[in-house]
């Protein structure tokens, strides 16, 4: 089969990708202004259910409101505030507390924005999410089996990916952390809960030595400054560590020196990057960077593979929660040795290399070239040569695929929080595969695809969660759908 022609549109999923992190560390929507014309009541209310963005739901004189952090079940006195682009409540007195409400240890949940259950018990947690995902599949009509939800191994300081963004507070003092939700305001912390406890303690280091090598944060207001933002991925496994500088020049006086006290402070790190980003978007990496210290990427180990880790590379957030999620897709899959998966949306090409062991051919499709690229160099790493990868869009090498005479038995299938398309579905069909397993990180998007299977032939058999994000709403679906007609 012919290579196909590099997609020059920017892709989708990647963005999509890129998204998902700005919604966990609140990355505001530029040109959305929440307080313009904002008019603001006090009232009493009762939660009656919780939306799917982990907020209390609660009506008042006939309008819909959601507040954070308020739980079903639960009464509050309340800020109630109405604009032109949101109805949201803010708690100010608990009158009824839920039974499943803790404590959060986080210091600054309430104002951070980014986990959404940090107030809640894990046990409890899981049974939220696994609830959702009931709610949700509700809509499949059909006999099929929804298995109780894998909880995480690790309940706090589980990701391996980690990032802040630095600024300056009205002292001039630097100051670290996320935006809080739908603004450009910095919640200053030196810990997160779910952050790696080793890029926490970096990150910190980095925040002191700024003022004693006069580097100062970006102002995205005024466009001066000199640090961005600090990315920093960690092997699970290999605990190798890389640290990425994202700057808003290629110019850095006293770098050398800057790298080496850094280095000494903390010799876990294995590889620095400074990554450029002059541009006015919200997008945290720029285009262009310059490897300081090391190879430029870090290796981890899943399921018996070995994967390279860059700075923009895709790599789930929770090493230990992914290998049992990709066991499980294998698991459905029911490989035998004889079958041809393909595998689209493939990324990196993670989940086709662990297939690769049990099936007999594997074709990974993904329309981004830097993904494209690293799916290339993860099978050569692993000595695969029963995977090949193609730098297509999806759909239309399915369709050629179907034109050419040419089947899959298994479609594997783990596309962006926006799901798939309907003309994707239709393509699939036409292929005929015997099964397909579908992972989402959006249960929604997921079950409007599931019922556009349903209409070219595909039921459901079998559906099961996996949370590798303690304290947030986000939680992983995999599903298992068989041809039948």
């Amino acid at each position: 089969m012919k290579q196909r022609r590099t997609n020059e549109r920017y892709d989708k999923r990647n963005n999509d990708r890129k998204n998902t992190n700005r919604r966990e560390y609140n990355v505001p929507k530029k040109g959305i202004n929440t307080k313009s014309k904002e008019t603001s009541i006090t009232a009493s209310v009762i939660c009656k259910e919780m939306d799917e963005d982990g907020k209390g739901v609660v009506f008042y004189q006939g309008q819909r409101y959601t507040v954070p952090t308020l739980l079903k079940g639960e009464e509050a006195e309340v800020e109630l505030s109405q604009s032109r682009f949101s109805k949201e409540g803010k708690i100010l007195k608990l009158t009824k507390s839920s039974p499943i409400r803790i404590k959060s240890k986080c210091l600054v949940f309430e104002k951070c924005g980014g986990c959404q259950y940090q107030h809640v018990s894990y046990k409890d947690q899981l049974s939220l999410k696994e609830k959702y995902i009931r709610d949700q599949f509700a809509a499949i009509k059909g006999k099929y089996t929804i298995a109780p939800i894998c909880g995480s191994e690790i309940e706090e300081y589980y990701r391996c990916k980690n990032q802040v963004v630095y600024g300056l507070d009205q002292k001039d003092k630097v100051i670290s952390g996320f935006y809080a939700e739908n603004t450009h305001k910095i919640i200053d912390f030196d810990e997160c809960r779910i952050q790696s406890q080793v890029a926490n303690s970096i990150m910190l280091t980095i925040k002191k030595m700024l003022p004693k090598y006069r580097i100062i944060p970006f102002n995205e207001d005024s466009k001066e400054g000199f640090l961005r933002h600090v990315l920093i991925r960690i092997g699970a496994y290999s605990k190798q560590v890389l640290v990425v500088f994202v700057v808003s020049r290629e110019i850095w006086p006293g770098r050398k020196n800057f790298v080496t006290e850094l280095r000494e402070k903390h010799p876990e790190i294995t590889t620095i990057v400074q990554n450029i980003n002059n541009s006015s978007t919200s997008m945290v990496l720029g285009t262009k960077e310059r490897i300081l210290v090391g190879k430029g990427y870090i290796e981890d180990q899943l399921c018996g593979m070995t994967f390279q880790i860059s700075s923009a590379s895709f790599y789930q957030v929770n090493p230990p929660m992914a290998q049992k999620l990709y066991n499980k897709v294998i698991e459905l899959a029911s490989l035998t040795g004889k079958e041809r998966v393909l595998d689209v949306y493939c990324g990196t090409g993670t989940i086709g290399l662990i297939a690769s062991v049990k099936a007999k051919e594997v074709i990974g499709i993904e329309l981004n070239s830097d993904a494209y690229s690293d799916a290339i160099r993860n099978a050569k790493r692993n000595e695969r040569e029963n995977i090949e990868f193609y730098n297509a869009d999806a759909t239309e090498f399915m369709l050629e695929m179907a034109q050419a005479d040419e089947r899959a038995d298994v479609v594997i299938m783990d596309p962006p929080r926006s799901g798939a398309t309907e003309a994707f579905v239709k393509a699939v069909g036409v292929l005929r595969p015997k099964r397909v397993v579908y992972v989402s990180c959006n249960v929604e998007t997921q079950v409007r695809d599931i019922k556009w299977f349903m209409r070219e032939g595909y039921r459901v058999i079998e559906v099961q969660g996996f949370d590798l994000f303690p304290s947030t709403r986000h939680v992983e679906s995999v599903c298992l759908l068989e041809k039948y007609k």
